[in-house]
């Protein structure tokens, strides 16, 4: 049975100003429904300290909390799902480790990462990107773009995939209203909304161009 996955999705980020805790506060009272946290600069307690607050925030909300990466933490914290960065992982043992009521999201850059995902049959959806050049995320991928979505989407549907393909990596909100035309299923981001004068405000008006 397929899973709802949001089309938009917000990762938090380690930032000097702002802890992620409070990051998810300010997306969760302006409208964020799905919440990604990614943190890989913590020890496990530490770690665990801001899921159970994060936790209890999207708890409060109604938002579906995420976690990058830390399968090991899975139990010990309100996490509805995961998200693997590593896009040669192994999908089929992820899956059997976590229960089949759990959200599984994979990364990807190209049509074969994606083909690879699905043929796992174990992830409910993907993030595909860069869209443009990011600091998030630093990596020397190449940038796909309006056209290498558009590319994408097309080539998808001729192979008959069928799995939500979210753009990531270094997205603006001017950016959004035409990456959606391309037939990208959604968006996430996190520095669009994060490194904005007033976090909240940029999120609602992204909540308002995708949906």
């Amino acid at each position: 049975m397929k899973k709802f996955i949001s089309k938009l999705h917000y990762l938090t980020q380690d930032l000097d100003n702002r802890s992620h805790v409070i990051q998810a506060q300010l997306a969760c009272q302006s409208g964020c429904k799905w919440l990604q946290y990614r943190c890989l600069s913590k020890p496990d307690d530490e770690l665990l300290e801001e899921i159970h607050q994060i936790a209890a925030i999207c708890d409060d909300w109604g938002a579906t909390l995420i976690v990058t990466d830390h399968i090991h933490l899975l139990d010990r914290a309100d996490i509805q799902g995961l998200h693997i960065e590593d896009m040669k992982a192994d999908f089929v043992s992820i899956r059997q480790a976590i229960g089949p009521e759990r959200t599984l999201g994979a990364s990807a850059n190209t049509l074969e990462d994606i083909k690879r995902i699905v043929a796992a049959n174990a992830v409910d959806y993907i993030g595909c990107g860069p869209f443009s050049l990011t600091d998030t995320k630093p990596n020397e991928y190449p940038l796909l773009g309006n056209a290498g979505y558009k590319k994408l989407v097309e080539a998808m549907k001729k192979n008959s995939i069928d799995i939500p393909v979210l753009a990531v990596g270094g997205i603006r909100i001017e950016d959004i209203d035409a990456l959606l035309k391309t037939g990208i299923y959604g968006i996430a981001l996190s520095a669009a909304v994060n490194h904005s004068e007033d976090p909240g405000r940029a999120f609602k008006e992204i909540y308002r161009k995708v949906y």
